[in-house]
């Protein structure tokens, strides 16, 4: 079971302390962010990457223009405990065999 994020603080650079509904906490280094690309690229601006926020309603991690973080994921690095298994799946799939499934 996964658990909602209820506590972000920031401590340095791109690292934030991160607190789940269950009391686990733990940092993340979001600096290998900055090579995923993509909407991601958005954290090359630290000042962006600070305005981070909680989605109250979801327990998500949040940044402005609707850019956010599965708690699983966050869970996952906090913890080292497995991803869920529909979120390894979709992890071994490249974009291209997920459009050949869909077309099938």
């Amino acid at each position: 079971m996964y658990y909602d994020v209820i506590e972000v603080k920031h401590i340095d650079g791109y690292k934030l302390e991160i607190t789940f509904e269950n009391g686990q906490k733990g940092i993340v280094d979001f600096e290998n962010y900055l090579n995923k690309g993509g909407m991601f690229s958005r954290f090359s601006n630290l000042e962006y990457f600070k305005q981070f926020y909680i989605n109250k309603e979801l327990g998500v991690l949040c940044w402005p223009d609707e850019l956010d973080i599965a708690p699983e994921t966050l869970y996952h690095e906090v913890t080292g405990k497995p991803l869920p298994a529909w979120m390894q799946q979709e992890e071994k799939e490249s974009p291209k065999e997920v459009f050949e499934t869909v077309v099938s």
